[in-house]
């Protein structure tokens, strides 16, 4: 007794293997099946970018942006952090990576 699933996974498999070699004997009629459907991928897109946001028009926001000066001053502390860390990285002396260690240093 065969498995209903099995015969449907090998069917699906053939397929799949005659693939390439069925779009290899009809490339004219593939290249034209994949033009317009690039044709039509791009004009949805297209349609969807350019014309449906020119007709929804811009967002009118009711209230007016206001300027929050604590998250300013948390923002200026944290660029104040971070210039500092960066110039004591200058400061800093790290080790060659290219020049071998001395033989002392190597012998625990």
């Amino acid at each position: 007794m065969r498995i209903p699933w099995r015969t449907k996974f090998k069917k699906i498999k053939d397929f799949l293997k005659k693939l390439p070699r069925n779009l290899a004997e009809h490339s004219f009629s593939t290249i034209l099946e994949l033009f317009f459907l690039s044709l039509i991928f791009g004009s949805l897109v297209f349609y969807n970018y350019i014309f449906l946001v020119e007709k929804t028009g811009p967002q009118i926001i009711k209230k007016p942006l206001q300027f929050e000066e604590k998250i300013y001053q948390k923002v200026l502390t944290e660029w104040e952090a971070r210039e500092r860390n960066f110039k004591e990285a200058d400061l800093k002396e790290y080790p060659d990576p290219f020049k071998g260690l001395p033989p002392e240093e190597l012998t625990p």
